[in-house]
């Protein structure tokens, strides 16, 4: 790999995948693919970031209060917990957001890490300069992230078989992608990246 990267993996937890309070449709079925990206990446001295809703009880974000969403990944709660099935390294440096009770805060650049790093802050400190993103959802966190990711100047690639969507409009998903790879970034699957690692 010619340059420094990171795969971020974004929004894994049990309340987004089937059986949890706010669930992306078929959200688990990409995780056995998840799983081989982060094997690769951790093959190939990848770092691996993962993101995670980290909601208060009270939020703006909620229906109850406002907001678009019903509640989901409160803090400390089993619904906030990655999935069981998502083989993280043991050391995987986490980045919470959604703290702020009065922001919705979809984009992983707005998330904080254990030391008090913003995910951009840390990626500078580390010479990053290629971000890897797959999880949930397509059309929200993976989106706006992405996005973020181009604007602070970053290669952006998205791992198009390694997301879903939410697609409160059928078909938001599909535009989100569409968008991503306007503004800049680079939409690849499993096979295009095995090749890539072999370089």
């Amino acid at each position: 790999m010619e340059e420094r990267a990171v795969l971020l993996v974004v929004d894994m937890q049990v309340d987004f995948c089937p059986g949890g309070s706010l669930a992306v449709p078929g959200g688990d079925d990409i995780i056995p693919v998840i799983n081989r990206y982060i094997e690769l990446c951790q093959r190939y001295r990848i770092a691996i970031f993962a993101s995670r809703d980290w909601h208060p009880p009270v939020t703006t974000h909620f229906k109850t209060y406002g907001g678009l969403w019903p509640p989901h990944c409160i803090q400390g709660t089993e619904g906030a917990r990655f999935h069981p099935l998502l083989r993280l390294p043991d050391k995987v440096t986490v980045f919470s957001k959604g703290m702020d009770p009065d922001k919705d805060d979809y984009s992983t650049f707005h998330a904080l890490c254990d030391a008090g790093y913003y995910l951009d802050d840390r990626l500078k400190k580390e010479g990053v300069r290629r971000l890897y993103l797959c999880g949930l959802a397509t059309d929200y966190c993976v989106r706006q992230s992405s996005l973020d990711a181009l604007r602070a100047g970053y290669a952006v690639t998205v791992f198009v078989d390694a997301v879903k969507g939410v697609d409160l409009t059928p078909g938001d998903s599909q535009r989100a992608l569409q968008e991503i790879s306007q503004a800049g970034a680079e939409l690849m699957d499993l096979a295009e990246f095995e090749k890539r690692c072999l370089r």
